[in-house]
């Protein structure tokens, strides 16, 4: 009786491996939380093009956007957690919801596994080239000489914060619009309707290359390769506590962990290949991280504390 208990319980410890073994045998789905034609979105999908060719299986990306982000966040939390549906979220922006949303249903400590921290994105503060307006001091003159006309959009809570101090300190008349994703804030800046905003840099540089956009600084600890002229927020505005955006690998909590490894390492694999990192995460402003779902984990814990520093001293309070 023993000597069977004993080999059940090998059978048992050999299954999750064996799982992995099996892992992809249909379509994975991936919840995108902003909206299509965004960095993380752009992003996702090319990785779902290598991972096509290594799993035979496709990747295949549904749009979520809305909501602060929350809406695909709750999609994935809502999700069988069989590893056929993981979800790319920005880790920055899930943090902050917590201070300011009062009807958050669902805990992302808690209600989500950690895959990998995929990349950091340096966040761009961008105008259109029809304001003329190429610095802070510009932007608030503009604003005042068209009083009630003038909106931004921001996606993370840190650069709505900015912006709104921003305004405050120089009676800035400049009125935030929400929008779904970067893509979205493009086509907003480009048509008028919103023109200014602070987003992935990455979304804009097409734009700031064909001089339609113009810089106006960077959330990053230096100045970006791609735009050497754009100053850093910290040499605006020194002292300046930010928290760095990035985009984040998810899957439903329960969520077999050797499946969860088989993801993180695969996608890893692709993503610190040299030659695709400089493609696909380098030359879009994009600093890859790809860390271990423990490392992912501790990370959390790290910025958890500087979050709600940060929202303290802010007096964020759930709406």
């Amino acid at each position: 009786m023993r000597r069977w208990c004993h080999a059940f319980a090998l059978l048992l410890a050999a299954m999750p491996a064996a799982l992995a073994q099996d892992f992809p045998n249909k379509p994975v789905r991936v919840i995108a939380s902003s909206s299509a034609g965004g960095i993380s979105d752009i992003f996702i999908r090319i990785v779902g093009e290598e991972l096509h060719k290594k799993w035979g299986q496709p990747l295949v990306v549904e749009n979520r956007p809305g909501g602060q982000f929350n809406i695909g966040a709750k999609a994935c939390v809502d999700a069988a957690p069989d590893g056929y549906t993981i979800c790319i979220l920005p880790t920055d922006v899930l943090q902050y919801n917590r201070h300011v949303i009062r009807s958050m249903n669902y805990d992302m400590f808690k209600d989500l596994e950690p895959v990998s921290l995929l990349f950091f994105l340096t966040q761009g503060l961008v105008a259109s080239s029809a304001l003329n307006v190429g610095t802070l001091e510009e932007l608030a003159a503009y604003s005042k000489s068209h009083p009630k006309t003038l909106s931004y959009s921001a996606a993370a809570i840190p650069h709505q914060l900015f912006i709104e101090g921003f305004k405050e300190e120089s009676g800035a008349d400049i009125v935030r619009v929400p929008f779904k994703g970067g893509g979205d804030a493009v086509n907003g800046m480009l048509t008028g309707s919103t023109p200014v905003a602070f987003f992935g840099l990455g979304n804009y540089i097409s734009h700031l290359q064909a001089g339609t956009l113009r810089g106006i600084a960077v959330d990053a600890a230096k100045r970006s390769p791609l735009f050497p002229n754009i100053p850093t927020l910290r040499e605006l505005r020194p002292g300046a506590e930010l928290t760095q955006a990035d985009f984040s690998l998810w899957a439903p909590k329960g969520t077999p962990p050797a499946i969860i490894r088989k993801i993180r390492d695969d996608v890893a694999a692709i993503g610190n290949d040299p030659a695709f990192a400089q493609k696909n995460l380098i030359q879009r402003a994009l600093e890859p991280a790809f860390t271990t779902p423990a490392e992912f984990a501790q990370y959390l814990e790290t910025s958890r504390v500087q979050v709600d520093r940060i929202a303290k001293k802010a007096g964020l309070q759930p709406q």
